[in-house]
């Protein structure tokens, strides 16, 4: 037992004043004269015993009414902490990502969850809570209830460290406090398991919501898996979980105009494959039918017209293994040598390649770091011998990169920047330590500070690097003097050059990454582009060049569906974007087994959790009763006992 007011117990010794009043009362029996002696000492002792025991009742009665009345004025309460010394702090995350789709034996977890916090956290009470999308910082439930009932499941996702450090900020400094965080989700299977580690100063609450059953069918990606010249092969991948299905279909759309349609049996993952016209502009939706995950039951996607790249190449050596990789299908490329090189061609190019040039003139340097400030790339290979290095030093300074001296001795490329945008596409299934390495008969030393090396010598020099909008060869590529043009790096190295000097758009992007691709438009002063979808219009984050606009997506948009990029009122292209499907995956952590959380499976249990832990059960009521009793007895005792 506590008190509010510990310091009124003093009163206490003010039980010693009726104490002393009992023991040291001076008051003696009258005498009276009786004719029968031994009847009257019979009486006198009689009567001196009942006073005895009378006042020594009502002296009790006295001191354990005066003792309640001061106990009553302490306030006494019972709780498992100094509650009235300590504030409770609560932080609430609440789950809305995509698998709280899922269905728990009272609907949708997330929409079941909504309304147990509303009913179990009193309205007024101070909370925080975040979602994934969200965050609502020292509020009340009636405050936010409306947002809470509209919440809509987001396409975001949190890792649980992420989570857990995100909802310690929301704490004040007060190590005095009480704080607690309940945790409301799924517990989805991520990279990292959801496992806390012990805080004394914090207890986390983990309440598991689990659906009824596992059973999922998802869209997982969708891409051309072949091309001819009058068809495109487009191959869906699906994937399901829980029990097998026999015939799921499967529909394709243009825009709302179904075009195909098939069937597939599914156990665990399939592919389908759909066969569309290469001259059409196709604004694509794969939908099925599954009565679980809603937001994985379609996928969006765009085949728009072919944007070719600009490739311009200045020629001192053989270009021909440059023609048979840019071509004319997807490249427009242009061939010249220097002393035919039209200025005015360069700045609609979107990667100039020098070609082994001797020397680089002023007037060229010049021409190209403005091209390179305005978004273009270039690709510098130099010559085998006779470099005017100081031409190639007035370039190359912008991208804080100079050849030096040449070293005259033979040497294999064996090293492969696996991570680099080059080559992390796709280019590689795995990682390749054993093939026919390339080599060069010389290279040039240089000096670079801020590059990225992409493929290096055995003794770890670069043979190419990239250093901002620069792609730097230190060797020659020509027959006499290199075999790099035989090697399979040859073909996937400069095509995805070009393809990073102008990103055309793929044909989907998945919500929540980092996407940037550009569209081809030239724009006035202080025009902006637009991204728009039904009643959604988005200006996204871009990027004006001379000849491209960079467009880049990482917060924006957050709903599904294909876009419409507009300059004004003109549409120039579709661009499509989809939810990630990583919560298609109904595969949970087991967390009841964890030591440093509270688990449970019911978010009113862990409420009820907290009102336990700063639940105070007032006494004062208690002892105003006991006080108003002997009260009473009190008086009982005065007025009938004789």
């Amino acid at each position: 037992m506590q008190f509010k007011h510990p310091e009124l117990l003093y009163a206490l010794l003010l039980l010693l004043i009726p104490i002393i009043v009992h023991l040291f009362q001076l008051r003696k029996f009258q005498k009276e004269a009786f004719t029968n002696v031994a009847f009257l000492k019979e009486v006198t002792l009689q009567t001196r015993k009942s006073s005895q025991l009378k006042k020594w009742l009502t002296l009790l009665t006295r001191l354990l009414l005066l003792a309640c009345i001061i106990l009553a004025f302490a306030q006494p309460f019972i709780a498992k902490t100094n509650a009235f010394k300590t504030v409770s702090e609560t932080v609430i995350y609440l789950d809305n990502s995509f698998s709280m789709q899922a269905k728990g034996d009272q609907g949708e977890l997330l929409k079941r969850a909504v309304q147990d916090i509303i009913t179990n956290v009193p309205e007024n009470n101070r909370i925080s809570l975040i979602t994934n999308d969200n965050t609502y910082k020292n509020t009340t439930i009636k405050a936010i209830k409306n947002d809470l009932l509209q919440l809509d499941y987001s396409a975001k996702s949190m890792s649980y460290e992420a989570i857990l450090l995100k909802s310690q900020t929301l704490f004040s400094k007060d190590k005095n406090r009480l704080k607690n965080i309940v945790f409301i989700s799924d517990f989805q299977q991520q990279n990292s398991n959801f496992n806390p580690e012990k805080d004394s100063l914090t207890n986390i609450l983990a309440v598991q919501l689990k659906p009824v059953n596992i059973n999922n069918v998802s869209i997982d990606s969708v891409y051309i898996s072949n091309t001819t010249a009058s068809n495109y092969e487009l191959t869906v991948l699906l994937k399901h979980s829980g029990t097998s299905i026999e015939n799921l279909p499967v529909s394709l759309y243009n825009d709302d105009l179904l075009i195909a349609k098939t069937s597939v049996s599914l156990n665990n993952e399939t592919k389908t494959i759909f066969s569309i016209p290469t001259n059409r502009i196709i604004n694509g939706k794969i939908s099925i039918e599954d009565a679980n995950l809603q937001y994985d039951n379609n996928l969006f996607f765009n085949i728009n017209k072919v944007e070719k790249i600009n490739v311009l190449s200045i020629n001192a050596e053989n270009d021909s293994f440059l023609k048979r990789i840019y071509t004319e299908d997807e490249f427009n490329y242009t061939s010249t040598t220097e002393d035919q090189l039209n200025f005015n061609d360069l700045e609609k190019q979107n990667l100039i390649i020098l070609n082994e040039l001797k020397t680089i003139p002023n007037t060229l340097v010049s021409v190209l770091k403005t091209f390179t400030n305005q978004g273009g790339y270039v690709v510098v290979i130099p010559p085998s011998k006779d470099m005017a290095t100081a031409s190639y030093s007035d370039l190359l300074q912008s991208f804080n990169t100079t050849f030096k001296d040449i070293t005259q001795t033979k040497k294999h490329i064996t090293n492969i920047n696996y991570s680099h945008p080059l080559y992390n596409n796709g280019v590689f299934e795995k990682e390749v330590k054993n093939f026919q390495y390339p080599q060069t008969n010389s290279f040039y030393n240089i000096s670079n500070t801020g590059g990225s090396f992409i493929l290096q010598y055995e003794d770890g020099k670069p043979f190419l690097l990239q250093n901002k909008n620069a792609f730097i060869f230190t060797s020659a590529l020509n027959d006499d003097h290199s075999n790099f043009k035989n090697s399979p790096l040859i073909v996937p190295t400069l095509y995805n050059m070009a393809k990073s000097s102008f990103k055309v758009p793929v044909i989907y992007y998945t919500i929540g990454n980092d996407n940037s691709f550009d569209v081809n438009v030239h724009l006035n002063q202080d025009d902006i582009l637009s991204m728009v979808h039904a009643d959604v219009n988005i200006i996204p984050k871009q990027q004006y060049f001379n000849n491209k606009v960079s467009i880049n997506t990482i917060e924006v948009p957050s709903m599904s569906g294909i876009y419409t990029l507009r300059s004004k009122n003109e549409s120039l292209q579709n661009v499509s974007y989809n939810y990630n499907r990583a919560d298609s995956e109904l595969i949970y952590q087991d967390i009841s087994n964890l030591k440093n959380i509270t688990h449970s499976n019911s978010i009113t249990d862990s409420f009820d959790v907290i009102k336990s832990d700063t639940n105070v059960n007032a006494l004062w009521k208690w002892f105003a009763i006991f006080a108003l009793v002997l009260l009473i007895i009190e008086m009982l005792i005065l007025k009938y006992f004789k």
